[in-house]
């Protein structure tokens, strides 16, 4: 009878570990940006019904890049968990950092458990305060673990690259039109450095506005609202900014 092959359990994560890394780098990268209004979403996705950015609950969004199937599935989750922590208790119970820990022991299971392959996702749970100081930003890679981000966070691609170009830019108090700014900027540069065009049509754009009058502070920017948004963001050349709409 023949020997059964040993991994020994630290190079079976790993290989699993590099297994859901490589998965998520084939995805098209994201960015999350606080700016003084709110917390802006920006990613390129040339589809108009598979988003990575979604409402959780009121002042909650969600970002993610990876396999669609398997995000999906946890956005769902989220809200069917918000919705019911609302309800049961009160609204304000439902908070980014519950949801964060949620979201960590469903990803830390599935990566943990040989019963299933790792998801290939990797996750943002942000929730705008009633100041940027009350803003909370959480990104949670393949495995569950809970980063707490302040200012910008990139994920998915070469997040790593584009993280690096948010740190040395962005910047506290930016109007809506410098962070669509900043942020398209990042996205729009290569591995190996050089810069490409993402046209309007191909960005899908969320915000948590804080200066909303109703409870639900997110919401989409498409179409003459975006293209102005970024024409005010170019025609002020990242110095003055544009107005938010």
């Amino acid at each position: 009878m023949s020997t059964p092959f040993y991994v020994s359990p630290q190079q079976a994560m790993a290989d699993r570990a590099e297994y859901a890394r490589k998965g998520i780098a084939r995805g098209r990268s994201l960015v999350v940006l606080q700016y003084a209004d709110g917390i802006v979403f920006v990613g390129e996705n040339p589809s108009r019904a598979l988003h990575k950015f979604s409402e959780i609950y009121d002042r909650i969004g969600f970002a993610a890049a990876g396999k669609y199937n398997e995000y999906e599935n946890l956005r769902i989750g989220g809200v069917r968990y918000a919705d019911l922590r609302g309800y049961t208790y009160d609204r304000d119970d439902v908070t980014a950092r519950g949801l964060a820990n949620v979201y960590a022991q469903t990803l830390g299971t599935i990566f943990s458990s040989a019963a299933e392959k790792p998801y290939e996702v990797e996750l943002v749970v942000a929730e705008v305060g009633e100041t940027p100081e009350g803003d909370q930003i959480y990104r949670l890679p393949h495995d569950g673990s809970i980063v707490d981000e302040h200012g910008s966070v990139a994920v998915g691609g070469n997040a790593e690259q584009i993280s690096s170009y948010l740190d040395q830019r962005h910047r506290d108090g930016m109007t809506l039109a410098e962070a669509l700014r900043l942020a398209v900027q990042a996205l729009s540069r290569d591995t190996n450095g050089s810069e490409r065009e993402i046209p309007a049509e191909r960005l899908e754009v969320a915000v948590l506005d804080r200066t909303r009058p109703q409870k639900r502070k997110f919401r989409r920017i498409v179409g003459g609202q975006l293209s102005g948004l970024l024409d005010a963001s170019s025609a002020s050349g990242g110095a003055g900014g544009g107005q938010e709409e």
